[in-house]
C-alpha cells in the first residue's frame, strides 16, 4: 500500500510558476515510478511527467521545457516545478505511483488531486 498526498496548487497568472509536491508514504521500496497527471474539465486524464525509480524522466510534449519533475528521497517527495504557465495548464493535477506487488503485478495508486488554475 502506498499513500500519496499532493499540495501546492492554486491560482496563478499566465506566465507564472507553481511547484506541486507529492509526499509518498507506505511501501515506498516497491515503487517503480511516480508521475504527475492532469485532468481538465471535459477532457481525459493525461500524463504530464514521470520519474522512474532509477531517475529517468519523461514529459508530455506540451510541457517540455517548462515543467520539471524531481524527487527528494530523504523526504519521500516528488515535485513538479511548473514555469511559464499557460491557460491550457489549468486542470486538477494528480500524483500517481506505480507499485510492484508481491504477485508480480503492477498497481496504480493515486492522490486526491490539487487544482491548478491559470488566469489571463
Amino acid at each position: 500500500q502506498v499513500q500519496l498526498v499532493e499540495s501546492g496548487g492554486g491560482l496563478v497568472q499566465a506566465g507564472g510558476s507553481l511547484r506541486l509536491s507529492c509526499v509518498v508514504s507506505g511501501s515506498t521500496n516497491y515503487i517503480i515510478a511516480i508521475g504527475w497527471y492532469r485532468q481538465a474539465p471535459g477532457k481525459q486524464r493525461e500524463l504530464v511527467a514521470v520519474i522512474s525509480s532509477g531517475g529517468t524522466t519523461n514529459y508530455a510534449e506540451s510541457v517540455k521545457g517548462r515543467f520539471t519533475i524531481s524527487r527528494d528521497n530523504n523526504k519521500n517527495a516528488v515535485y513538479l516545478q511548473m514555469n511559464s504557465l499557460k491557460l491550457d495548464d489549468t486542470a486538477v493535477y494528480y500524483c500517481n505511483a506505480v507499485v510492484s506487488g508481491d504477485d508480480g503485478n503492477e498497481y496504480d495508486y493515486w492522490g486526491q488531486g490539487t487544482q491548478v488554475t491559470v488566469s489571463s
